[in-house]
């Protein structure tokens, strides 16, 4: 029996912090033996939101990197960019076609994205999800790995896949969500989700000194004003993040001590940063050594199109033909 497909993307706009690989990058690794596995670096996606040029062509570069370095394995994998197949923009339109005009407006990405650059809001962003449609749709995938978040962005593209089906016939699966269930990575602010646009991030190859710097400086319980005051680990985000990195019987000793002033924040911060930093490294090292090897980086890159281009082609040949782009 054949493997379902999958497929996800990842726009090329800076650093992968721990956020990004707990709340899906991780989960990307853990199913390519189950799954036929699609993923590309959407860089069309990019130039929705305020971008610089001459900054995209190594921005791309480094995101191809970091997903080899996560584990995403081009031996099980396909590993591309969207920029290389034509065919992703061309569904993009066809679904755009026929996507209600007011439930895009109603997409959380748009909202969001239009209140952090009023100044930039376009035609691209309010059809962004119609193009995350056809990323998905092209290679006809039954499955994406998608965090809560990113759920109705998948609802709508079973929805245009269903609209496509009634009126040309049975042709597009209806993609399941293969949900990621991860703690919720909050930013070192304590505040606000993990983001590289609040700069509260840890990025997944961060340099030794600078993690321990952030880690140090980072916010924990405000309520724990003294080093003898007992501490509440529920709402400290330092803790939190040793749920990720920690084994379970320290989770648990830090949990007792801290609420009892066992452990005060600066040992706890100590802890988690060489936790972290033991956990980092192998990404790290893995990260600097393919920045040394750009040629090998977008081999695996073009590999990659070889194998996805045939499929978008099929998948537009037979979308024109049902749809009567076709010669009488």
């Amino acid at each position: 029996m054949s493997k379902k497909r999958v497929f996800s993307g990842i726009r090329p706009t800076g650093e992968i912090h721990i956020g990004n690989y707990f709340g899906a990058l991780r989960n990307w690794v853990e199913i390519q033996d189950s799954y036929d596995c699609i993923y590309g670096v959407v860089d069309y996606h990019a130039i929705t939101t305020p971008f610089e040029a001459e900054k995209l062509p190594r921005l791309t570069f480094d995101t191809l990197a970091a997903l080899l370095a996560c584990g995403i394995d081009p031996q099980k994998s396909a590993l591309m960019l969207q920029s290389d197949i034509k065919e992703h923009v061309e569904l993009s339109w066809v679904l755009s076609c026929i996507a209600p005009l007011g439930q895009m407006e109603r997409m959380t990405q748009f909202k969001d994205k239009s209140q952090q650059a009023p100044e930039y809001i376009n035609l691209g962003l309010l059809a962004y999800p119609a193009l995350m449609a056809a990323d998905i749709l092209i290679y006809r995938a039954d499955a994406v790995p998608v965090g809560e978040d990113q759920v109705q962005h998948l609802e709508l593209t079973r929805d245009l896949a269903r609209k496509f089906n009634n009126a040309y016939g049975e042709y597009f699966p209806e993609p399941e969500p293969l949900l990621t269930h991860t703690p919720r990575i909050m930013g070192l602010d304590g505040k606000s989700k993990m983001s590289k646009t609040l700069d509260n991030h840890i990025s997944l190859f961060e340099p030794a000194d600078s993690l321990r710097q952030k880690i140090m400086t980072a916010v924990t319980d405000e309520n724990r004003k003294r080093r003898s005051d007992p501490g509440n680990p529920d709402i400290c985000n330092i803790y939190s993040l040793h749920k990720t990195v920690s084994k379970e019987e320290e989770i648990q000793m830090i949990d007792r001590e801290c609420r009892t002033a066992g452990i005060g924040c600066v040992d706890c911060k100590k802890i988690l940063y060489g936790h972290m930093e033991e956990f980092l490294c192998p990404f790290r090292e893995k990260y600097q050594d393919l920045q040394k090897q750009p040629d090998t980086v977008y081999e695996i890159a073009q590999e990659s199109r070889k194998i996805c281009q045939p499929i978008a082609q099929e998948t537009m040949t037979e979308v024109r033909n049902r749809m009567g782009l076709r010669k009488i």
